[in-house]
């Protein structure tokens, strides 16, 4: 159902000044959704765990034809961690079956130039040395958790929401790594 569109989002704008909006483009969006989009400026989304597999828009969420204009995400609160992406076999709660999950992994060995271990890591390296304005790294990537400590599994009645983290998790040389790949790639906060 069409929804008030340009008007709404100029009174907000008018109401409490310029707002940063991130619009979730994932999923099935139409032209005038996205130009919409466009329009307003606000940046939208894209998810690297979608860049390998076979949906007709994975190419678009590869790192090299990202505008700037866009926030990366290694995934999402609706997906699996990164570690449980990339262990996963097709089986269970994936939509993938077993030959696309190989060749999605083929095709992102081969893209990101790495061997398969730490896939969290190489993935956050992609996502901060990309062009994309924003990145965005769930935390349980950045600790490299697996799919126990997933957030969300859309369209489940319970069991969401229950991951909690402890600062015991979070490693000195862990905070140091991340550190490091922020500086690396200028994504340190202006002082």
């Amino acid at each position: 159902m069409p929804g008030p569109g340009l008007p709404l989002f100029e009174a907000l704008t008018e109401a409490l000044g310029p707002l940063p909006i991130v619009a979730e483009n994932l999923g099935v969006i139409t032209p005038e959704v996205e130009a919409l989009r466009e329009q307003l400026g606000y940046p939208g989304m894209s998810i690297l765990q979608f860049a390998f597999g076979t949906d007709q828009r994975a190419n678009t969420f590869l790192p090299h034809t990202y505008p700037r204009s866009l926030v990366v995400y290694t995934g999402t609160h609706d997906n699996d961690t990164t570690i449980g992406w990339w262990h996963s076999s097709g089986l269970a709660d994936s939509t993938r079956n077993d030959a696309q999950v190989l060749k999605e992994k083929d095709f992102a060995l081969r893209y990101l130039a790495a061997d398969g271990t730490e896939m969290h890591w190489t993935l956050i390296r992609a996502a901060l040395a990309s062009v994309a304005d924003t990145a965005i790294i769930p935390l349980q990537d950045v600790l490299g958790l697996g799919s126990e400590a997933r957030m969300n599994l859309p369209g489940r009645q319970s069991g969401n929401w229950e991951f909690r983290f402890t600062f015991d998790q979070l490693r000195e040389e862990t905070v140091a790594r991340l550190r490091s790949l922020v500086e690396l790639y200028g994504r340190t906060p202006p002082e």
